[in-house]
């Protein structure tokens, strides 16, 4: 029986909760930083650290993910490591010191790192099923899960300070939406280009090395972009607002519009993202996208105020904003350990870019720094010249879904 749009749209919703999730998990514990800080009498250079362990184990995760995508298969890897998050929030809650509350972010971290290279993978398995672009979509109600977390610890607080209450519940309805979604995730993702196939054991080997060459070129031109791109995102997140204030004199009340900007005109790009792979294709969304972002920034720079870094910001926040699912589904294409690797560099674009540009701009000025992510932007695109785009056209069935 071939798969219809409803399949189609059923499937996606599965996944897509896996991303929700993964950003619902986040900003619940993060929302309560300001009570943990408190519990462990904690000053900004222990939450600094709180923050970078979970970067660390994202980061660790990486030698990991690979066999683990091999021998689970990402469905399950998907699964278990949420209901690994999932268990995260309670114990983080019971967490009676500070080193242990450090141990629990760091096999967040790991976890983390599992599910974000696994979900990412049924993502692209979705869209190579199917024949329909998704992975946009699906980065979006990441987002959307980090809004959920938000306005849940937000609601929550009103009824109680309690840490342990608001976990508790936090990871219940997690489970609920994992259980909801374990039927419809996909338990069949692509054949991975990297693995060797069945052969003669002198073919076997040539195709293994021919294979690891391959993988290891795309991996090293994926990676190179996807830090990059990640370097864009992160230092837009921190350094927007003080851009604001320091470099342009905006208000207080303004300062904050630089983060939301870019915020809205990434979930709205996400949403509508799909449609514009479908038309145009990932290698020129790609391309225009981070040459979007870099030249508007740039611009922004250039021209100074408030108003003119608002409009580049946006320019940002648009031109990114379709960048990393389209690097994910070409990282899936060659296979997990590429995945694996692209998806633990991006975590290392996400670490380093902030502490760059403040290394940038202490020692020069914050405008020098934000240049350092314009140009950060346009090296996307001259990565992604390299990069072995694979070509993808709809297939029979999902031709015959869509009529």
């Amino acid at each position: 029986m071939l798969p219809t749009l409803g399949d189609f749209r059923r499937d996606q919703l599965a996944i897509a909760t896996l991303f929700f999730f993964l950003g619902f998990q986040y900003a619940t514990w993060a929302s309560r930083l300001p009570a943990l800080k408190d519990r462990f009498d904690l000053g900004g250079t222990e939450v600094g650290l709180l923050l970078m362990a979970a970067g660390v184990g994202a980061a660790m995760s990486f030698p990991l993910v690979a066999p683990l995508m091999r021998r689970l298969g990402a469905r399950r890897l998907a699964l278990w490591s949420a209901l690994g998050l999932a268990a995260v929030l309670p114990v983080l809650a019971a967490a009676g010191s500070y080193p242990l509350a450090l141990l629990v972010i760091l096999a967040d971290g790991v976890a983390v790192g599992c599910l974000n290279v696994a979900m990412n993978a049924q993502g692209a398995a979705l869209e190579a099923h199917y024949g329909r672009a998704a992975m946009a979509q699906l980065h979006a109600t990441f987002s959307g899960g980090s809004l959920g977390g938000a306005l849940l610890a937000s609601g929550v607080n009103t009824v109680t300070h309690s840490v342990t209450a608001h976990f508790a519940v936090a990871a219940g309805l997690g489970v609920l939406l994992l259980a909801g979604s374990k039927p419809r995730v996909l338990a069949d993702a692509p054949a991975a280009p990297d693995s060797v196939e069945d052969g003669q054991p002198g073919e076997e080997k040539k195709k293994g090395l021919r294979n690891l060459t391959g993988a290891s070129r795309a991996a090293l031109v994926l990676g190179c972009a996807m830090v990059f791109g990640t370097v864009v995102e992160g230092a837009m997140n921190d350094w927007s607002a003080l851009y604001l204030t320091e470099e342009t004199g905006a208000s207080g009340r303004l300062a904050p519009l630089g983060i939301a900007v870019v915020s809205v005109m990434m979930v709205v790009a996400r949403l509508l993202g799909d449609g514009w792979r479908n038309r145009w294709g990932d290698p020129r969304m790609v391309r225009v996208g981070s040459t979007m972002a870099g030249t508007g920034l740039a611009l922004a720079l250039l021209a100074g105020g408030t108003w003119p870094a608002l409009i580049g910001f946006a320019c940002v926040g648009l031109g990114m904003a379709t960048v990393t699912p389209c690097l994910y589904v070409a990282a899936a294409a060659e296979g997990p350990g590429t995945l694996a690797l692209v998806a633990a560099m991006g975590t290392t674009g996400l670490l380093a870019g902030p502490a760059l540009i403040g290394f940038v701009a202490g020692h020069t000025d914050l405008t020098t720094g934000m240049a350092v992510v314009a140009a950060s932007a346009v090296l996307v695109a001259v990565c992604s010249r390299w990069v072995g785009w694979a070509p993808r056209s709809p297939s029979p069935s999902a031709s015959r879904a869509s009529a």
